[in-house]
């Protein structure tokens, strides 16, 4: 396996609805084994990128390559080698679990003794129990998004698409998933995922900050940190309820910063216009550095370092 290998490769990516650009200029490349990761608010255009990385929709401009093929003349070609699984569950709620496998292994031209045969194998993989007899819409949530991942799998695609797979799960059921999305990955699977949670970013090898169809940032979660915090943030813990004059003060100094409980978070390298915002305050607060989170990269990379 070639690690470096690019094996999606988008540039200059433009999707339009009439008048609506939903994605707008994107370009960037993955690398085969690679969890990709698209970290953006609802509305961003992370579901609309992927979908036309699966060819369920033709760019309005640019190139998007999927394994070396063009994904808008490929599409047949590409189908196979494809697994994706959508935001919103797309199995048959009156149908058990091995009976929209079977669905599904049938629209890739498996037959029934290879659908049972990988089945079985990706049920063990996934670790949903052998014999779940009754219909998928009576299970809990979390049963419902590994099925639905066990049939995004079913036929061994080199390429696997995520889009918000664990949204509205458990923290238990989150975190099983991507110890799943990870064993994929070391298995050469090339995974691009979606997700709107921050935390779930910092697993993910690159990723790509969208905002409004256009992305933002791009890089390593450590890259960056490094990138929009060459400062470390502050943060503010108060012992009088002071939060809502500190963040003015600093917001008239041109100092962003964001409210977290009781805290104030503060996302800065100008020191100055910070001590000058918050010295009649002093007394109301402790201070100390804390390190960025990928939160704190978002706020920062959209807001342009104007607070949120």
């Amino acid at each position: 396996m070639n690690e470096n290998e690019i094996v999606i490769r988008v540039k200059n990516l433009t999707v339009t609805f009439g008048t609506f650009r939903a994605v707008d200029n994107v370009s960037f490349e993955v690398y085969r084994g690679e969890i990709f990761g698209f970290l953006g608010a609802n509305g961003a255009g992370k579901t609309t990128t992927m979908r036309t990385l699966c060819g369920i929709l033709n760019p309005s401009g640019g190139k998007v390559e999927v394994g070396g093929k063009d994904v808008s003349s490929s599409t047949a070609v590409l189908k196979p080698r494809i697994g994706y699984m959508s935001q919103k569950f797309t199995l048959y709620p009156d149908l058990s679990v091995q009976e929209n496998l079977r669905f599904a292994g049938s629209l890739y031209g498996m037959d029934e003794a290879q659908i049972d045969i990988r089945a079985r194998k990706i049920k063990s993989f996934i670790g949903l129990p052998e014999h779940l007899s009754g219909p998928v819409g009576q299970l809990s949530g979390g049963v419902k998004q590994m099925a639905a991942l066990a049939a995004a799998l079913l036929h061994d695609p080199d390429f696997v698409f995520l889009d918000e797979p664990t949204a509205g799960t458990s923290p238990q059921t989150r975190e099983a998933f991507w110890a799943l999305i990870r064993r994929l990955a070391e298995q050469g699977k090339t995974i691009f995922v979606t997700t709107h949670y921050m935390d779930e970013a910092e697993y993910c090898g690159r990723i790509a900050l969208m905002e409004r169809g256009k992305m933002v940032a791009q890089g390593t979660p450590a890259e960056l940190k490094k990138q929009f915090f060459p400062v470390k943030p502050l943060e503010l813990s108060f012992s009088q309820p002071l939060i809502k004059q500190v963040r003015q003060a600093l917001a008239e100094e041109g100092v962003a910063s964001s409210v977290f409980g009781d805290c104030l978070r503060v996302r800065t390298a100008d020191r100055a216009a910070f001590e000058r915002a918050t010295r009649p305050y002093q007394k109301g607060f402790s201070v100390y550095e804390t390190e960025p989170t990928l939160e704190d990269v978002f706020l920062e990379a959209v807001s342009g370092g104007r607070g949120v």
